[in-house]
């Protein structure tokens, strides 16, 4: 999924930029590339997942394709809720952490006699 929405962000923004874009939608494509890099690496995924999505619906509103801005967004939202997977660049530094519970003790309250 991470590396679908990746490819659709860069693949997207390249052709527009080889469209022949005014310099603000230059700078716009060039967040798409950077943020499809960050997806397609699994760097900072949540963080990148959510301005997938935001980037998605801005572009639902201010232009035509609803139905692929629609899917990035959704694609981005699920990525930025359900994180990057075992393979990425997250799992390596951050890794899976393991919750511990403990078991209540009669430490917290007197013993009843």
């Amino acid at each position: 999924m991470r590396l679908l929405a990746g490819m659709a962000m860069v693949a997207q923004a390249v052709s527009a930029l080889l469209a022949g874009a005014p310099l603000a939608a230059v700078l716009f494509q060039s967040l798409s590339i950077g943020l499809g890099l960050l997806l397609l690496a699994g760097l900072w995924t949540p963080v990148a997942g959510t301005l997938v999505a935001a980037e998605a619906l801005w572009n639902f509103f201010s232009s035509g394709q609803p139905w692929c801005w629609i899917m990035l967004a959704t694609l981005g939202a699920a990525l930025a809720l359900i994180g990057p997977g075992a393979w990425s660049i997250d799992a390596c530094l951050f890794g899976w952490r393991r919750l511990e519970i403990r078991d209540r003790k009669s430490q917290d309250s007197p013993p009843v006699e």
